[in-house]
């Protein structure tokens, strides 16, 4: 570790609980790779995978603290020297799991501190623990902005939380439409043929917060609410975790999984999203989903779940439809429509576009993130 050397452009650190896929860390790596007036350096509470490949800004650092399960107190020397050592003009925690650590970013003394709030924690949808309400308000005294990607996520904060609104900056995800754009040529081992099938997809960690296991049983119904169309229907799943194999298991049960694909994670999504046909996103909680964007700009309509900022990216109606979560048989009923209305969905497909290209772009998001990083820099 060594502090800015020969290079003057002025030191972030992004601070999050593990660097491994996912919408939150590819979010990060994004706003990496497209904001180069900062170094950058990625700080995780316990590791670093193979995901770091996708950062392609020269120079920047991984650190892996490796710390076990539990309070981290006993780390907050260990991130205190290593502060000290980075001198960074701002440090950015993501969610609970990272934001204890702005304790010894206060007593390093570092410029900005930033926190934000990327969507609800796995056992705590919705944000009713008031254990983690009070425990964001312990951690939060010396945070000088927070920064919230939802509507909702700013109304928590700013309400059961409790911080001031002038403390609470809204700044919604944003997608690189120069590399989720429609394409009509499918790339290699694309295992579908746009004559034949119709194919619902989606992109997603496979864990109970993103209720894969809805969508399988979604998929199952459809044979009976589509029988016409059901011959030429296709499930794709793409990303690994630890429902993967029950959701196979599902498909097999059924009787259904030579119409289905789930790969696992996969790092060509680009090159795959602009073949599905509709995009499903079955969560139980959400802040602003990267995937939902990525498939509007890939020219996919949207059937999303009612939750957290999916009513923001996904014009009910206009672009596509949102459901109740954990509700199986809303979500089918839903696809059912879209499958049997070929024209509306091409209408909502053409909507969606415009909608991520002119409301969501990534210049946009990385410009929100320069201007306050730029705030810290100055002082």
């Amino acid at each position: 570790m060594s502090a800015a050397g020969s290079d003057p452009r002025p030191l972030v650190v992004h601070l999050l609980h593990r660097f491994d896929t996912g919408g939150l860390e590819n979010g990060v790596v994004n706003l990496i790779n497209h904001l180069p007036a900062f170094r950058h350096a990625v700080v995780a509470v316990t590791e670093i995978t193979e995901f770091k490949q996708r950062v392609t800004a020269p120079g920047t650092q991984f650190i892996a603290l490796n710390k076990p399960p539990g309070q981290g107190l006993w780390l907050y020397p260990r991130v205190y020297r290593m502060l000290r050592a980075l001198r960074p003009a701002v440090v950015h925690t993501r969610n609970l799991g990272a934001m204890e650590f702005q304790w010894p970013a206060w007593a390093a003394r570092v410029p900005l501190r930033v926190h934000s709030e990327h969507g609800w924690d796995t056992h705590d949808l919705g944000g009713v623990s008031v254990t983690n309400q009070r425990l964001r308000r312990v951690y939060g005294v010396g945070v000088h902005r927070f920064v919230a990607l939802s509507r909702a996520l700013e109304a928590y904060l700013t309400g059961p939380v409790g911080f001031a609104p002038s403390r609470v900056q809204r700044i919604c995800n944003g997608v690189d439409t120069a590399r989720f754009t429609p394409c009509d040529s499918p790339p290699p081992g694309w295992p579908f043929r746009r004559a034949e099938h119709l194919v619902i997809g989606a992109v997603g960690r496979m864990q109970a917060v993103k209720d894969p296991l809805n969508l399988v049983e979604a998929f199952v119904r459809l044979r009976t609410l589509c029988p016409v169309e059901w011959p030429r229907l296709r499930l794709v799943m793409l990303g690994g975790g630890a429902l993967l194999e029950q959701a196979r298991q599902r498909l097999v049960e059924a009787g259904v999984a030579d119409q289905a694909w789930l790969p696992g994670d996969r790092s060509d999504v680009a090159a795959l999203l602009p073949h599905v046909d509709i995009f499903a996103l079955p969560s139980q909680a959400e802040g602003i989903s990267n995937t939902v964007l990525e498939a509007m700009a890939c020219g996919c309509p949207v059937v999303a779940t009612d939750v957290g900022g999916n009513p923001e990216l996904v014009d009910a109606g206009v672009t596509g439809l949102l459901v109740p979560a954990q509700d199986s048989a809303a979500l089918a009923q839903a696809l059912a429509d879209m499958v049997r209305r070929p024209e509306q969905r091409l209408q909502w497909a053409r909507a969606g576009l415009i909608r991520a290209r002119q409301q969501f772009s990534l210049d946009s998001m990385v410009a929100a993130y320069g201007d306050l990083y730029a705030s810290g820099s100055r002082t």
